[in-house]
């Protein structure tokens, strides 16, 4: 049954209130408790996308069976490997992504792609060399800047990470993305510091940018209520609800587990994994978030026995 727009806006507002009301129970809930999910509304997931599944198909085809110079099957593995992770298939993506810089060691997006599989493994000292060597190749490449410096963040080494994230920043000073992974790096080091920092960046980040929300709520301009109710502000589709919804949930666990609610933070990071959106950097974290969620509590409960 087709519905209006007018009736899919006022569904997906019912959708996103039920989902405040949910985890407003779970704030009540004593960190010490395991977080209650009770009836929680999740996001639609992904599909897997049937082209994707065909371009595998036909990549698969041309390096079995072409006559192909290294550079070109190079270029293919790499391309395969980008599909195998768009679809979760994270193993094979490493392994083409591997073979690709076997035939071809030049290929800096190889590099920064095989370094973030390092990275969500925990693997920092293979992910700091992979993001290295693309820099080494290609000094320009931005998001190498991103992901090494995501990798120092996680590897425990927030100066370094603030570094590299600032530089990021400071290419697109209008990304709201960019300004708070410069903020959850920096407050590692000084929380008021990067909080009036970030303050100062929000005033020239796109003010038609639906993430600039999420830096909002990050300064206490905004409430959680408020932020979730406009998530759908703008949106045309499930598939951009869905993406939105990867996104939004990451950070708002990276804001409640930093203020000790582990719970929610929880909550909220496999929210962020239920979307399926394999491809985004919140959902490549969304785990690794969680695994250190659950050390810290298994090295809470050591530290009170």
């Amino acid at each position: 049954m087709l519905l209006n727009g007018a009736i899919i806006r006022m569904l997906l507002r019912i959708s996103i209130l039920f989902i405040l009301v949910v985890l407003g129970g779970c704030a009540q809930v004593p960190n010490t408790h395991a977080p209650q999910m009770g009836n929680l509304l999740l996001a639609e997931p992904a599909p897997v996308n049937p082209r994707a599944q065909l371009a595998i198909a036909r990549y698969n085809y041309i390096l079995s069976e072409a006559t192909l110079e290294d550079t070109e099957k190079a270029d293919l593995f790499y391309q395969r490997g980008m599909l195998y992770d768009s679809v979760g298939l994270t193993g094979l993506a490493q392994y083409d992504y591997t073979q690709a810089l076997n035939l071809r060691p030049d290929m800096a997006e190889a590099y920064n792609s095989i370094g973030i599989h390092y990275t969500q493994q925990m693997e920092f000292v293979q992910a700091y060399e992979a993001f290295d060597s693309s820099l080494d190749i290609n000094p320009d490449y931005d998001f190498a800047f991103l992901n090494r410096g995501i990798a120092l963040y996680y590897g425990g080494r927030p100066d370094l990470a603030l570094t590299d994230l600032d530089t990021f920043l400071q290419r697109d000073i209008s990304d709201p993305y960019r300004a708070l992974w410069r903020y959850i790096a920096q407050r590692e080091l000084e929380t008021e510091g990067a909080l009036a920092e970030l303050g100062e960046t929000r005033l020239q980040l796109s003010q038609d940018h639906w993430a600039t929300s999420l830096v909002d709520f990050y300064l206490g301009n905004i409430t959680e209520n408020k932020l979730l109710s406009s998530l759908i502000d703008g949106v045309s589709s499930q598939k951009d609800l869905t993406d939105r919804l990867c996104e939004a949930y990451f950070y708002l666990g990276k804001y409640h587990g930093a203020r000790g609610n582990r719970g929610i933070a929880s909550n909220y990071f496999k929210l962020a994994l239920s979307t399926n959106v394999f491809e985004y950097v919140e959902h490549r974290y969304a785990r690794l978030e969680l695994n250190r969620l659950r050390d810290k509590n298994v090295n809470k409960d050591v530290t009170v026995q």
